[in-house]
């Protein structure tokens, strides 16, 4: 669902207040932090989708590491998680469900967590994901909301996720880049995370359904700032640039342009930039916003991680792109 969308739909909703709920959805951030103590508080989030890619197992693999990155976008160490999945039963081989959770539970397992059950029902279209509980530190958390002007944005993984996968199943690309695509999409952000609170960051988000760019106008909305992204910095797939010009587009990505247009400058970026800015990814990386003498410190931590912009004072716009 676009973030403009989502927006409207929970605007009515009544707030209930808990002093033990320290992150909710006001801020549009990754996961819940619900305080257990004064060291421990639960993280919490629910994420699932329709395949992206063919292969079961890959699929599995794919949507398990997209739910875990929202407890590491908060800084959390994943602990249980539960699977979900919509079958259509006699449409699909079952072997079929099978290695869905196999993909899913290994990637569970490469984190360190433990499946605990879940819930199944059948539909007539196939969707897998995880509902997950982590653990972290409540006076040492990840939130959009601690972003502050000085602070250097590193993104960890490559962008053109849409794209790509949008050119595969248009038969656009070959072999190759699939294995490419499911490459980045399975990776765990484990690294990310644990090297952004190893150098003192307090701010990040993984960059998942509304692009670059939306998940960016969270964080300058939470944290009062304006976020400078360099467009020629941006790390991109291999194969995401041969996939925009062989026609590539999705309807995720217009929904994201359209919500982030207002909130933009977009200076003088090509409409390549702009679609990677505002590409929809599967299991993208994280956006951290980095204390600048910490720099070259979480960058020798997290191998691809690249440097794409910084946090400003709050300006005229929300979000610049040079």
């Amino acid at each position: 669902m676009g973030p403009a969308d989502l927006s409207r739909a929970l605007a009515p909703l009544e707030r209930r207040i808990d002093p033990r709920l320290i992150v909710g959805h006001e801020t549009f951030d990754d996961a819940g932090i619900f305080v257990v103590s004064d060291d421990l508080a639960l993280v919490q989030t629910v994420d699932f989708f329709a395949p992206i890619v063919d292969d079961p197992y890959d699929f599995g693999q794919v949507a398990a590491a997209n739910a875990l990155s929202d407890v590491y976008a908060m800084g959390g160490e994943p602990m249980t998680a539960m699977n979900i999945a919509a079958f259509p039963t006699g449409r699909l081989p079952l072997e079929v469900l099978t290695e869905i959770l196999r993909g899913g539970q290994d990637k569970v397992h490469e984190a360190g967590a433990t499946i605990v059950g879940g819930h199944t029902i059948t539909d007539d279209e196939l969707k897998y994901g995880l509902s997950v509980t982590g653990r972290a530190d409540p006076r040492h958390l990840l939130t959009n909301a601690g972003a502050r002007p000085g602070d250097v944005l590193v993104l960890s993984k490559p962008l053109g996720v849409g794209l790509v996968a949008t050119a595969l199943k248009g038969e656009k690309l070959g072999t190759a880049e699939e294995r490419e695509l499911v490459a980045t999409m399975s990776a765990l952000n484990r690294d990310a995370s644990r090297a952004a609170l190893a150098v003192g960051a307090r701010c990040a988000t993984d960059v998942t359904g509304f692009g670059l760019l939306g998940h960016a106008s969270h964080i300058a909305r939470a944290s009062d700032v304006t976020l400078l992204v360099h467009a020629a910095s941006l790390p991109r797939l291999a194969s995401a640039e041969a996939a925009w010009r062989a026609g590539a587009r999705t309807g995720g990505a217009e929904r994201n342009r359209a919500f982030v247009d207002e909130l933009t400058d977009w200076g003088v970026a090509s409409e390549l930039e702009r679609a990677l800015l505002t590409d929809p990814q599967t299991s993208g990386g994280l956006l951290v916003a980095v204390p600048a003498p910490a720099l070259a410190d979480y960058l020798s931590r997290v191998p691809g991680a690249v440097e794409v912009g910084r946090v400003e004072a709050p300006g005229p716009s929300r979000l610049r792109v040079l």
